[in-house]
């Protein structure tokens, strides 16, 4: 995975805890993964990519 072991995911988890705080992180997380879905479908040649709306 990029070449990256364990000692660098360590280092760059704690870099992102201190960044963003351990209550942002779940927003943070469901932003990436929605982002990489989204990406997904459209490498697939889906016709419409979903955009999130908030209110």
């Amino acid at each position: 995975m990029f070449g990256f072991g364990m000692p660098e995911l360590i280092v760059i988890m704690s870099i992102v805890l201190v960044i963003f705080g351990a209550g942002k992180l779940p927003e943070v997380g469901r932003a990436v993964g929605k982002g990489i879905r989204n990406f997904k479908e459209a490498s697939e040649g889906k016709e419409a990519i979903e955009l999130d709306k908030k209110a």
